[in-house]
């Protein structure tokens, strides 16, 4: 592999060039996404065949699923305070992480918008009407599901300084990663010993990663399994508008409004990046999870040509407040879930509803079943009436969460570019040639 050209700017003189995992003999992950394919479809078979069976598999997409889980708050830990305590200006930093929360937050205002816009126009819940035993289900959905704005803020501070390890709470270990990177910031040559310890640390915390992976075809395999099992057609029909709606709208957000601003503003294509992330899509569709390719998406956007410092605060932010696809999800699902009851929302419930839909979607982590969480406490905090209708989505939210994630995961990527060209810490000749295949990706 030819050598890396370092990116441009005063942070990436600042830091090291972007570690790339060391090349083998031979790439050997190809055989690891042809299984997932192979265990996603014979998840659908048996969930067909043996539905009974299928149900009880249920235990080994969700243990996957944690398995994966159970690393991230490392893997955000590391990146970020590699990102932030490895640059000495932090007003680098600042100006890095609050351009990318700008981003973020008119990027979800425009999904959420979007998402209304498209739901009016294809009214897909009128018609339908709700079984007693399907309000049920929505009401349990509600439980633990409603959080002031006042709550979500004070969540985001731990217990101890520790604590937001052992309770895979995102955001507060975000807030640690920052206080610890900005500390060392301020040690100066005295903090470089933790530094490298903590870049030691990572790559463990990769190591064990890519141990957990090989056990996608299995965790892949359950869940479908399971879904199909439980589900079959019979929900899907009824459903299927909405269904087709929201991957329609999902779609055109990416390549009309994502690829429009990632060529004008850094001369890329769209489906050039989409092609590059191949595989974490793959792995995003059997898991459900765009958590699940948090790691790998931090190594790829490295390896792009994007510097580490942007790659380490963009990526783990946008985990957290970049959600595109669960925007689109809160007010399309809303509407459905409005028009279903017969009881639809005015224009100004529902420009209510998006702002409020503004606040709750940046609690939403990037997991599977928080879209839907989301979406009950939202209800529940704006127009309880209609939280009994969230029962009719549960059915096909497993569906659905594979949009919201795929959609949430290529958001993040294309955010991490336009930081990085805005800021001036990206490298426009080696993106061309990764992206022309001349630079290929081994790990």
């Amino acid at each position: 592999m030819a050598a890396q050209t370092p990116p441009s700017g005063d942070i990436a003189e600042e830091t090291a060039p972007p570690a790339e995992p060391a090349p083998t003999k031979r790439d050997r992950t190809h055989y690891l996404y042809l299984a997932v394919i192979g265990a996603v479809l014979l998840g659908i078979v048996v969930g067909f065949a043996a539905p009974g069976v299928a149900v009880q598999l249920k235990p080994l997409g969700a243990g996957f699923v944690n398995l994966i889980k159970m690393m991230i708050s490392p893997v955000i830990f590391c990146t970020i305070v590699l990102g932030v305590g490895s640059v000495r200006k932090a007003a680098k930093v600042g100006a890095v992480g609050g351009l990318a929360l700008a981003y973020f937050m008119v990027m979800s205002t425009v999904a959420l918008a979007i998402g209304l816009v498209v739901g009016n126009v294809l009214e897909p819940g009128s018609g339908l009407h709700l079984t007693e035993a399907v309000r049920h289900a929505g009401q349990a959905q509600t439980t633990g599901s409603a959080e002031s704005l006042s709550g979500f803020l004070m969540g985001m501070i731990p217990t101890t300084l520790v604590s937001a390890f052992t309770q895979g709470e995102v955001l507060q270990t975000l807030l640690v990663a920052l206080l610890v990177g900005f500390a060392l910031q301020a040690l100066g040559s005295a903090g470089e010993p933790v530094l490298r310890g903590v870049g030691h640390l990572q790559k463990l915390v990769f190591r064990v990663l890519a141990m957990i992976m090989w056990a996608a075809p299995v965790g892949a395999f359950g869940a479908m399994a399971a879904v199909v099992g439980e589900t079959g057609l019979g929900a899907l029909k009824d459903l299927a508008l909405l269904m087709a709606g929201f991957y329609l709208t999902c779609l055109l957000f990416v390549i009309v409004v994502l690829g429009t601003l990632l060529r004008l503003v850094a001369g890329v294509n769209i489906f050039a990046l989409l092609r590059y992330l191949g595989r974490e899509f793959l792995l995003i569709l059997s898991t459900s999870s765009s958590e699940s390719a948090l790691p790998r998406l931090i190594a790829k956007m490295e390896h792009l040509g994007v510097s580490r410092s942007v790659v380490g605060i963009t990526v783990p932010t946008g985990y957290s407040f970049n959600l595109d696809g669960t925007a689109i999800y809160l007010t399309m699902a809303s509407l459905f879930v409005a028009d279903a009851m017969d009881k639809p929302l005015s224009l100004g419930q529902q420009l209510s509803l998006l702002v409020f839909m503004i606040i709750a979607s940046k609690g939403a982590a990037g997991v599977t079943g928080a879209g839907l969480a989301t979406l009950a406490g939202g209800l529940q905090s704006h127009r309880p009436e209609l939280v009994d209708g969230v029962g009719l989505i549960v059915g096909i939210d497993r569906f659905m969460s594979e949009a919201r994630a795929l959609t949430n995961f290529a958001g993040n990527a294309v955010a991490t570019v336009l930081v990085g060209t805005w800021t001036r810490e990206v490298d426009r000749g080696r993106v061309a040639d990764v992206l022309a295949g001349r630079r290929p990706f081994v790990g």
